[in-house]
C-alpha cells in the first residue's frame, strides 16, 4: 500500500471533492457553499500530505514565501475574482439561464455533461492563452508573477497577477454567462479546476501513472515551471492536457525530474507589492 498511496492522493481527493459538491447540492445548500467547502477542505488535506510526503526537501516555502502567496491568493484569488464570481458571475448566469443572448448552451444536459463540456471549452481556449503568455512580452511581462518562485507548493496556484486574472475571467466565465450557463455548472466547474490546481502546484511525493495523459497533472506541470524558457515551453494545458497532446507541446520525459524552476531575471522582485509593479518595471 506504501506504494500505492502516490497514485491515489489525486483520484481519492478529487473523487470526494466532486461527490461532497453533489451531495451538498442535493441536500439543498447554496451554490457557494456547494462549491466552496469541498475546495477548503481539499486544501487543507494537500497541504498536510505536502508536510508528511514532500516531493523535494528544497521546496520548502520560507516565510517570505508564505507572506506573498497568501497575500496573492486573498487579494487575486478571493477578494477581486472569486468575490465577484460569488456575487456578480453567479448572479448574472442565474439571470441569464434561459434566456441567453447566444442560446446555444445544451441545459437540458445533466449537470455532469455540462460541467465536462465547460471545462473542455474552456481549457482549449485558456491554451492557448497561455501559450500566448509564453510568446508575447508584454502578456508575459504578467505571467511571469506565476513563474518567479523559485519552488513548487500547493499556494503557487493563486499567484496570478490580477490583470492576467483579468483576462481569464474574459476568456473562461463571460462567455459562458452569455451561451446561458447555469450557476451550478460554473460551480462545479470551479470545484474541478480549483482541486486540480491544488495538485498541480503541490510538493506531494505523488504518481499519476495514466492520468498523467488525462489532466494537467504536478507531475506534467513542473516541467512547465523550468528555468530554461526552452524547456519550460510545454503543458499549457490547465484542467486537461489533451489540448498538449492534440496540439504536440506535452513533455514528460520517463523517469526524470526537473530541479531548476523560476525564471531567469535573478533579481525579480520576491514580496507581494513588488510583483504587483513588476510588469510595468
Amino acid at each position: 500500500m506504501s506504494r500505492m498511496w502516490p497514485y491515489l492522493w489525486y483520484p481519492v481527493t478529487m473523487t470526494l471533492a466532486i461527490g461532497g459538491f453533489a451531495a451538498l447540492l442535493a441536500a439543498g445548500a447554496p451554490t457557494a457553499v456547494a462549491s466552496y467547502v469541498p475546495v477548503f477542505l481539499a486544501g487543507i488535506a494537500i497541504v498536510g500530505l505536502e508536510r508528511r510526503f514532500p516531493e523535494k526537501s528544497q521546496w520548502q516555502p520560507r516565510a517570505e514565501d508564505i507572506r506573498a502567496d497568501v497575500a496573492f491568493l486573498a487579494v487575486t484569488q478571493v477578494a477581486l475574482p472569486r468575490a465577484l464570481v460569488l456575487v456578480a458571475v453567479v448572479a448574472l448566469s442565474t439571470w441569464s439561464h434561459g434566456r441567453a443572448l447566444i442560446p446555444i448552451w445544451p441545459q437540458q444536459w445533466p449537470l455532469g455533461a455540462q460541467i465536462l463540456v465547460m471545462l473542455l471549452i474552456v481549457d482549449c481556449v485558456r491554451y492557448w492563452l497561455h501559450r500566448a503568455c509564453h510568446h508575447y512580452l508584454k502578456l508575459w511581462r504578467l505571467h511571469e508573477v506565476h513563474h518567479s518562485p523559485e519552488l513548487l507548493y500547493v499556494l503557487n496556484v493563486g499567484r496570478f497577477h490580477p490583470l492576467e486574472q483579468a483576462l481569464h475571467f474574459l476568456v473562461d466565465t463571460l462567455p459562458f454567462m452569455l451561451v446561458g450557463v447555469g450557476p451550478d455548472v460554473i460551480a462545479g466547474y470551479f470545484v474541478v479546476y480549483s482541486v486540480n490546481g491544488f495538485f498541480q502546484h503541490c510538493n506531494i511525493k505523488i504518481h499519476y501513472g495514466w492520468l498523467n495523459y488525462l489532466v494537467g497533472s504536478a507531475e506534467t506541470h513542473r516541467w512547465h515551471h523550468a528555468r530554461d524558457p526552452k524547456t519550460a515551453a510545454c503543458n499549457f494545458g490547465n484542467t486537461t492536457i489533451v489540448w498538449d497532446l492534440i496540439f504536440g507541446t506535452f513533455h514528460l520525459p520517463p523517469r526524470q525530474t526537473i530541479e531548476d524552476i523560476g525564471i531567469l531575471d535573478k533579481n525579480y522582485p520576491r514580496g507581494f507589492l513588488g510583483q504587483m509593479g513588476a510588469p510595468f518595471r
